[in-house]
């Protein structure tokens, strides 16, 4: 097996007392996306700080390449482009000009910033855009000079701290595009947080994070895999009385509403049961019931299910 490009183990960091990430481990691979999910104030942006050596641990240790966080932050820095969630640019500079202060703050030289400055805005999509303020541009295309940015250099990781929010979906999915391919084309490790889900399902495995915690790491599949058999959505009216109705069922753990229906989480791989008490509770009450039937589990019964619960019994 391959050796990892970054290991963290233990990582730890407190804000008055309170550990912000607790004794967080987390291991990642060349050509490989790892995914920090979880609600704000999970961990996730102190994680990726700690990570890139933005801020300094209270606890634990990281390796990049084997090299030491702690006491080599330079020369790892030098394998890192990191993309915080507010990227800060010079408006009144051209995305040409920012592109090159970035490159020769790394150190690169005018030889060789020149061309890799060519290849990466080509890469991502701002070849026709050298020339504009970067004040001028719109919202994607500033998430686009910001990779520009954080790969300029050629790193071997890339820290990526919930790039998409507050972007519209065409632009997320054009970002996420660009990210494959990265990773595809020059072998790139990213770590990114995100809290959405749809997101987390690109990545090639999950942390899901919790008050600092991962309370669960695997692929996206096998995570979804834990609640085989044990998720049944359940369609009516009025949501509030028949949510009431399911969460008193036996054998059920939770009740959760997705839009205007509901996600009715099993203790065990029973659904046809659960339906079948469901529908005997409902008789002869004004609560309508419109569908009810087992589904595939998504990521976000997974989550709740940690976050309610701290684990899950496979079944």
């Amino acid at each position: 097996m391959a050796e990892p490009l970054l290991q963290a183990r233990g990582i730890t960091k407190r804000f008055g007392g309170k550990a912000a990430v607790d004794g967080l481990d987390l291991a990642l691979f060349p050509g490989e996306i790892l995914g920090l999910v979880g609600p704000d104030g999970a961990g996730k942006t102190t994680a990726i700080r700690l990570l890139c050596g933005a801020l300094r641990l209270d606890e634990g240790e990281v390796t990049l390449m084997g090299l030491d966080l702690r006491r080599q932050v330079d020369r790892a820095r030098e394998h890192i482009g990191y993309l915080s969630q507010r990227f800060s640019f010079y408006e009144d500079l051209s995305v040409m000009e920012n592109l090159r202060f970035f490159a020769e703050i790394r150190g690169l030289s005018g030889v060789e910033w020149g061309p890799r400055a060519n290849e990466i805005l080509a890469f991502v999509g701002l070849a026709e855009f050298t020339e504009r303020r970067a004040g001028k541009l719109s919202g994607g295309m500033r998430q686009k000079l910001g990779l520009a940015s954080a790969l300029v250099h050629r790193p071997k990781l890339l820290l990526l701290d919930e790039p998409t929010g507050g972007v519209d979906p065409v632009t997320r999915q054009d970002f996420w595009q660009l990210i494959i391919r990265m990773v595809r084309q020059e072998g790139v490790g990213v770590i990114i947080s995100t809290p959405y889900m749809d997101e987390a399902t690109r990545c090639s495995r999950v942390a899901l994070l919790q008050n600092g915690r991962a309370v669960a790491e695997d692929t996206p599949e096998n995570l979804r895999r834990r609640l085989a058999g044990r998720i049944v959505e359940v369609r009516g009216a009025p949501l509030a009385a028949l949510r009431a109705a399911a969460a008193g069922l036996p054998g059920v753990a939770d009740v959760q509403a997705f839009g205007d229906r509901l996600h009715v989480r099993l203790a065990a791989a029973e659904p046809e049961t659960a339906i079948a008490a469901l529908r005997a509770v409902l008789a002869g009450t004004d609560i309508r019931l419109d569908d009810a039937r087992a589904i595939a589990p998504q990521l976000e019964d997974v989550f709740m299910a940690y976050a309610g619960r701290g684990e899950i019994q496979d079944a």
